[in-house]
């Protein structure tokens, strides 16, 4: 009986750890010091960050999408254009450059920040405005049957926004339960 429950308990502690390595491998998480040290500086949960990178990118820093946003936290050129403005007037940094998984995560991290202080540090509402621009959210929020406070959505009316908005929420659920 000894042995048995012995054996049983190895088997759970062995599949306890398949599954960690199993969830480590979904949600993993690359480019640590940079988004340690961007996530820092802009004080952001550094799992928002690995969410965004996860679901825009899957850590590709050599991605593109279909509207011509890329690295891994899928930037569009107008995007990083007011970034840039933002923060890095003065650099020599071209659309390219986000290829670059140290500058991507930077223009990115301070993006994202800016959508959470627009939208309360609310996440589902901020991934809408970095999916969908804060042109369409805000529009959205004025409407009382999308936002019963007009400061963040309640419901998303379009099937891409609200598919993003429950990847990225999910996605930043599970990086927290790892």
């Amino acid at each position: 009986c000894m042995v048995l429950l012995a054996l049983l308990l190895a088997a759970i502690t062995l599949l306890n750890r398949g599954s960690d390595t199993v969830m480590n491998t979904a949600y993993p998480r690359k480019y640590d010091e940079y988004v340690t040290y961007y996530a820092g500086k802009y004080q952001i949960d550094p799992y928002i960050l690995y969410s965004i990178i996860r679901t825009e990118s899957n850590f590709n820093p050599q991605a593109e999408s279909n509207v011509g946003a890329c690295g891994l936290m899928q930037i569009t050129e107008e995007t990083f254009d007011w970034i840039k403005l933002k923060i890095a007037p003065s650099e020599d940094l071209t659309f390219d450059d986000l290829y670059d998984p140290e500058t991507n995560i930077r223009f990115g991290t301070y993006f994202v920040s800016y959508c959470l202080l627009r939208y309360h540090d609310d996440l589902a509402t901020a991934a809408a405005a970095y999916h969908s621009g804060w042109g369409t959210v805000d529009n959205l929020l004025s409407q009382a049957e999308y936002s019963s406070d007009g400061e963040t959505l309640d419901h998303y009316p379009y099937p891409q926004m609200r598919l993003y908005v429950r990847k990225i929420t999910n996605s930043y659920q599970r990086y927290q339960d790892i």
